[in-house]
């Protein structure tokens, strides 16, 4: 008895930090992120991360921001970008994208094979990554 309410308050505390920080401990369904480098930038305060993002048929990433600016890469497929107050944009391999610091925004996979992107941010260092809506 003592084991399960451990176990549940234990459960509690990761979904409450999840709610508060924005910050995601799982990826969700159908998008799988890489991380493929991380470096420090002369400008203080700054980093730069990327990641090439995979993204199924049919799967939308949830809406959500980054404490910078956001460059894309569409490596394969083909991808809809909502940007928060402007008309969404599809783009194919080879196009690319730029989106704003605290942007929201989502990215939806409207091909019928994966679709991918090369993201690029340029972020303060210390906050999280992606900031979930």
């Amino acid at each position: 008895m003592k084991r399960n309410i451990f176990n549940n308050t234990i459960a509690t505390l990761i979904v409450l930090l999840f709610v508060f920080t924005g910050t995601s401990f799982a990826q969700q369904a159908g998008i799988k992120r890489t991380d493929l480098q991380k470096h420090d930038l002369s400008i203080p305060g700054r980093e730069m991360v990327q990641v090439r993002v995979d993204i199924a048929p049919g799967v939308t990433a949830a809406k959500h921001n980054h404490p910078g600016e956001e460059v894309i890469y569409v490596l394969e497929g083909e991808l809809e970008y909502q940007l928060e107050g402007k008309p969404p944009v599809t783009l194919k391999a080879g196009e690319v994208l730029f989106i704003p610091a605290g942007v929201a925004h989502t990215a939806k996979n409207v091909g019928k094979t994966n679709g991918a992107e090369l993201a690029t941010y340029i972020v303060e260092k210390g906050k999280p990554l992606v900031k979930v809506l």
